[in-house]
């Protein structure tokens, strides 16, 4: 029984370029460069600033209560002197759909909108920002419901009791419309803009200039719109890459080899294992609800169980559906090297970060080793061999990038990569997944990552914020982070991660230690 379904790389790519007219004649002839934006909000030359960052939120109400509500409101109290907000994807759950961008987004960050004091009246595709909010895609932006799950979403069945009412599964008639949502949420949607009208709406909205050509200009309470579904930025000095992973995640070729076939063996029993468990955790939950003596807090667990075993089965899938034909964005991966290149032959800019939703380095119970992971590892790392190797000297012993910024996990997790052998070694990695969605625990196996045979630790985390405890003991210290950026060079980095946690039914707000960078 499949819940969602994701299209392929190739159908992701092509969709979104439909969408924004990719290298429509017009945009060729204006010199557009439709992967680079400008922030005007008067403020970007200032070499001192702060930023906030969310990730893996998008949830409705939790039976009378919302975290992603919760965690919104603790980001107040910094929305005045941070200068923007970065999403690491999964805006929308369960599958990106447009209905539910009132509850799921609007109303949770409806200080962030114009408008916002009537959510109602905001229309998903019509969003003006006081203050930027930055989103990548997550995978489940471009999720879709299975036509049963669909026309089940939309009756009144056992089944639609059994997701909904008992699990608030946060599913309506109609999915994300490969990624289609979230491109009329967030991006400009040239797609929309009739033939006639479409160079009056590039020259009014298109007239920054860069070394690339003209750009985006994203303006706070006028015209917040993405040109495209990966882009980039500079603000105070700092170069940001928004990426979208979605398209640089397909888990690599299993080897027709002895230890290739035993490895898909195994897969395949870890497969029929999960979906008995998934099995009886439906059983379990049909027999829930109705107790008087039930925990309440029972329902959500097994939800938080169920959607971990779906991503488990589903990157299983993916990797016994692996051939040695596996599509890569290379488009987006070499313009990623490009790009760090010109950055770093560029002597204004004093650092880099990097924002995508798929994490390299992670501890996350059911994410440090799925085939997806190590995928965005390979990847990243070929870019950055390759940037290294066109940088040289101009490193002067510094990281290629100062900080990488992922969700997927749901947890807030820092960690630091060692000495890998390639060029993502000593980088700090910032997973940003907790701030409202189920919360995920920690490996058993501890805070070291490894790899190669013999085996060597390529990573370490150093702070690890998840699901813990059972029963009375559990916790849920959901997250956001803050980013400090100093003056001078290279930029001092602080990240303040901020925690509101539910323990025992009661809410808590709370700061941890600071993290240098």
């Amino acid at each position: 029984m499949k819940f969602t379904t994701e299209p392929n790389v190739e159908t992701k790519i092509s969709r979104m370029k439909t969408r924004v007219r990719w290298s429509h004649p017009q945009i060729l002839q204006r010199r557009i460069d439709q992967t680079t934006l400008e922030i005007a909000d008067g403020h970007s030359q200032e070499p001192g600033f702060s930023f906030l960052v969310m990730g893996d939120s998008g949830t409705g109400n939790h039976r009378g209560d919302n975290p992603q509500r919760r965690v919104a409101e603790a980001m107040l109290g910094h929305q005045e002197d941070c200068r923007f907000a970065l999403h690491t994807g999964d805006v929308v759950y369960l599958v990106g759909s447009k209905e539910q961008y009132p509850e799921n987004f609007i109303r949770p960050y409806r200080e962030w909108l114009l408008g916002g004091d009537n959510p109602k009246a905001v229309c998903y595709d019509q969003m003006v920002f006081k203050k930027p909010i930055l989103p990548v895609l997550g995978n489940h932006d471009y999720y879709d419901l299975p036509w049963w799950v669909s026309a089940a979403s939309g009756l009144t069945s056992p089944l639609r009791k059994l997701l909904v009412a008992r699990l608030d599964l946060d599913v309506g008639w109609h999915g994300s419309f490969q990624g289609d949502a979230f491109a009329r949420a967030f991006m400009d949607y040239l797609q929309g803009v009739p033939e006639g009208q479409l160079g009056a709406h590039l020259d009014r909205h298109y007239q920054a200039e860069t070394a690339q050509g003209r750009c985006l200009c994203y303006t706070p309470g006028e015209f917040t719109r993405l040109p495209n579904r990966y882009y980039t930025f500079r603000y105070g000095g700092i170069d940001f890459f928004a990426l979208d992973s979605n398209t640089f995640n397909e888990p690599l070729p299993i080897p027709n080899t002895a230890e290739g076939r035993q490895y898909r063996a195994e897969l395949r029993d870890r497969r029929d294992s999960l979906e008995e468990e998934r099995s009886q955790l439906l059983m379990q939950a049909t027999g829930m609800g109705g107790e008087p003596d039930s925990d309440p807090d029972d329902l959500p667990e097994i939800y938080t169980e169920l959607e971990q075993l779906e991503e488990q089965i589903a990157d299983i899938d993916k990797q016994l559906s692996s051939s040695d034909k596996v599509i890569v964005d290379f488009d987006q991966l070499k313009w990623l090297q490009q790009r760090l290149i010109q950055s770093w032959q560029n002597p204004e800019v004093r650092g880099r970060v990097l924002v995508f939703h798929h994490p390299p380095y992670v501890t996350e119970a059911t994410k440090w080793y799925q085939g997806q992971t190590l995928a965005v590892r390979a990847n990243l790392r070929q870019v950055l061999q390759a940037v290294a190797a066109q940088v040289g000297d101009l490193a002067q012993g510094r990281p290629l990038v100062d900080l990488v910024l992922t969700g997927h996990a749901h947890c807030l997790e820092y960690l630091k990569t060692e000495d890998t052998g390639h060029a993502d070694s000593h980088i700090n990695w910032l997973i940003c997944g907790g701030s409202g969605f189920s919360l995920r625990r920690q490996r058993p196996e501890g805070p070291k990552l490894e790899e190669g045979e013999p085996s060597r630790t390529v990573a370490r985390s150093h702070l690890y914020l998840g699901r813990t405890g059972r029963g009375s003991a559990r916790k849920r210290p959901y997250s956001f982070l803050r980013v400090d950026v100093g003056a001078g060079y290279p930029p001092q980095i602080t990240l303040r991660p901020h925690v509101v946690e539910k323990h025992q039914g009661a809410w808590s707000a709370y700061a941890k230690e600071t993290i240098e960078v």
